[in-house]
């Protein structure tokens, strides 16, 4: 009994900081919200963090959504051979990209690079106590740091989702035309006529929710980063992977709408 006691106990110990970190990202999240509606706006801050997060995130993205297109093409014509259905490979590329892999795979690399950077600077500044001169200095931390960071990541991420489906497309037409002997013609036609505007717009929805994720961790964990290397380096990895599940539950949530819808 007293065994079966332990063990609740410690669940429902689990469950409660479960709930209370749940707490906290969401009071961190309608704050760095808040401040949107408020001045004054750090517009260099803001330009400095769309070209770290966007421009420079931009290879890797680009890099991942050419050889996903390509693999895919490629596993979806060795599926389609086995019903005599190869001619679907563009537009199951093209719907596959742009509505699920494109969103998923580009939030996923930009958690990466991007959270982990956030989380590290921003923990940095905290070690130094250059949020606490931040403070003294009459400026809002929450302001000149997490909200021009959000706000770019939340902009620019849609933008790398796009241009990434655009080469994960072009990765599967080089498989297709190069690999596989279609028609290049042929591709492009069954591409254009199979993707709809729903598909694009609906993965740069969740580029957008998948950029607000991403640099709010990012923000959030360097902000409560611990003190000293160790500190910082436990909230790094944290931010990394608390980005990386929100994204793919978000992912869920997001396509169970859309389909409802």
């Amino acid at each position: 009994m007293r065994l079966i006691l332990s063990l609740l106990g410690r669940l429902g110990a689990q469950v409660l900081a479960m709930l209370g970190a749940v707490g906290r990202v969401t009071l961190f999240a309608l704050e760095t919200v808040t401040h949107l509606m408020r001045p004054p706006f750090y517009a260099r801050e803001f330009g400095h963090a769309l070209v770290q997060i966007g421009w420079l995130s931009l290879p890797v993205v680009g890099m991942t959504a050419l050889f996903t297109g390509g693999a895919l093409a490629l596993q979806i014509y060795a599926g389609g051979a086995r019903f005599n259905a190869e001619t679907v490979v563009p537009s199951i590329v093209a719907i596959g990209l742009t509505r699920e892999l494109g969103p998923v795979l580009g939030g996923l690399m930009v958690a990466a690079r991007v959270a982990s950077s956030i989380a590290a600077e921003i923990g940095t500044m905290k070690v130094t106590e250059q949020i606490d001169a931040l403070t003294t200095l009459s400026t809002n931390p929450m302001k000149y740091l997490t909200l021009p960071r959000v706000l770019a990541a939340t902009l620019a991420v849609p933008l790398l989702v796009g241009v990434g489906d655009v080469i994960g497309i072009m990765g599967g037409f080089l498989v297709g035309v190069g690999r596989l002997d279609f028609g290049a013609g042929t591709y492009l036609h069954n591409t254009l006529d199979f993707l709809e505007t729903w598909d694009v717009v609906s993965g740069m929805i969740k580029g957008a929710v998948f950029g607000f994720i991403v640099a709010l961790m990012g923000c959030y964990y360097g902000m409560n980063s611990g003190r000293g290397a160790q500190g910082v380096g436990r909230a790094t990895k944290a931010a990394v992977v608390a980005a990386s599940v929100l994204i793919l539950a978000s992912n869920y949530i997001l396509t169970e709408l859309f389909f409802s819808a």
